[in-house]
């Protein structure tokens, strides 16, 4: 399906959607603890539904009833069962090992980009310790059961290799050592992983680097003891969009948000305060306001899912901005260097795509079709970048943003965006 945007600025209040990234992690700990918990979440998505659907595949019951969901964890995992990841990379790379710790024999599918992703460094650690797998793609079935032991994983491939293995090896008799053998990139989604872990009682002993990175832990078997109630932070990734409308063309405020959370993409503000932005800071909101923007180097590789939207920032900055460090976008929902150069060039921007980089030069956008690519983060980035345009914008494939914020479309009203489904 695709929509139409009429360009008019955004202004307004609205409240950030429950975070994701804590959110698959809340479940998975709920699933794998002593009693049941009951999770406070004010939106869920695509991704959410897989990883409680693969849940329930291996025995756990949860239900969902006025903002809440309710998890009975675990008690007997089934022999064999078979888990539909969907399109949810998270989903697929946390369970991997987690099942493999409960169950000899384990079924995974998925959808879209899903079977491309790369989990092969994460099978062959994992062969090493009593999981063996006839192909490294999906779909695939593991046989053996996880056994404790010294894991290692390079940093730079993908940071939800990490947080499966943290997840599991709790459930492991015995100790276990994970080291990182290369620099952790994205390394504040396993900061979100230990913190999460921490409201579940496992405290693994870390070593970090001078980057305050995770270099080398040591996790003992453990019982996970649920914290009774937790609440679901509110979502950095999905809230910049909104951020960043307030930099283009109106002020926005956001509330629901922690500066002080582990999320990485709480960056988002430095970066709209480095394009020139203003941003304030308030107890109980946060708000941004337009401001003349100029370019800038960014290193996304900490914050991957920030580029989208922050390169539409650029495109109606002035001068050039460099995203730099970015080979690992092109493994995402869709090959994000590519596809977020396309959306620019689709508004009439002007970009060069290079093979880790894209450089944005400022200018006028004027609007035209943009392919969503199935991808999100781009549709909503278009959209974002749609406020600026000259004349409308058309996206196709707009129902991609079920995957991680479905109603999307609805705050982008509720602040004066106006938006026709075709």
């Amino acid at each position: 399906m695709n929509v139409r945007i009429c360009p008019h600025p955004l202004s307004g209040l609205i409240a950030a959607p429950s975070s994701k990234s804590e959110a698959h992690r809340l479940l998975i700990c709920a699933a794998l603890s002593d009693q049941q918990t009951y999770i406070h979440i004010n939106s869920t998505s695509e991704d959410i539904e897989a990883t409680v659907g693969c849940l329930q595949a291996l025995g756990a019951e949860i239900t969902q009833s006025e903002g809440v969901l309710k998890v009975i964890p675990i008690k007997n995992a089934p022999d064999t069962p078979l888990l539909d990841c969907r399109e949810s990379g998270s989903t697929l790379r946390f369970l991997l090992p987690v099942a493999s710790a409960l169950c000899e024999q384990v079924s995974f599918t998925g959808s879209g980009r899903l079977p491309e992703r790369p989990i092969g460094e994460l099978l062959t650690e994992m062969e090493q310790h009593g999981v063996s797998s006839a192909s490294q793609k999906l779909p695939l079935t593991t046989e053996g059961f996880l056994r404790p032991g010294e894991y290692k994983l390079p940093g730079n491939i993908s940071s939800q290799y990490i947080t499966g293995l943290l997840l599991a090896l709790p459930l492991l008799e015995g100790d276990s050592q994970l080291t990182i053998t290369s620099p952790l990139q994205s390394a504040a989604y396993v900061d979100i992983t230990l913190n999460v872990l921490s409201r579940f009682g496992v405290h693994p002993k870390i070593q970090r680097d001078t980057q305050d990175h995770l270099v080398n832990c040591r996790i003992s078997g453990s019982t996970l003891h649920s914290p009774g109630t937790v609440s679901v932070d509110g979502d950095w990734s999905n809230a910049a969009f909104f951020l960043a409308a307030g930099a283009l063309c109106g002020m926005v405020s956001v509330t629901g948000l922690d500066v002080q959370s582990p999320q990485g993409d709480k960056r988002i503000l430095d970066l709209l305060q480095s394009f020139g932005a203003k941003v304030e800071i308030q107890r109980e909101k946060i708000t941004v306001s337009p401001a003349p923007l100029h370019g800038q180097e960014i290193d996304i590789a900490p914050i991957p899912d920030l580029l989208p939207v922050l390169a539409a920032v650029a495109a109606n900055s002035e001068g050039i901005t460099t995203f730099f460090n970015g080979s690992r976008l092109r493994l995402k929902e869709s090959d994000r260097l590519a596809s977020t150069a396309a959306m620019i060039r689709s508004l009439g921007g002007t970009v060069q795509e290079l093979s880790d980089k894209i450089v944005v030069q400022g200018t006028s956008l004027t609007g035209g079709n943009v392919d969503g690519c199935h991808d999100h983060r781009i549709v909503m980035a278009a959209a974002i970048a749609a406020l600026c345009c000259t004349n409308n914008v058309i996206i196709t494939g707009f129902e991609a943003i079920n995957k991680s914020y479905p109603h999307f479309f609805k705050d982008y009203k509720t602040l004066g965006g106006e938006v026709y489904v075709l």
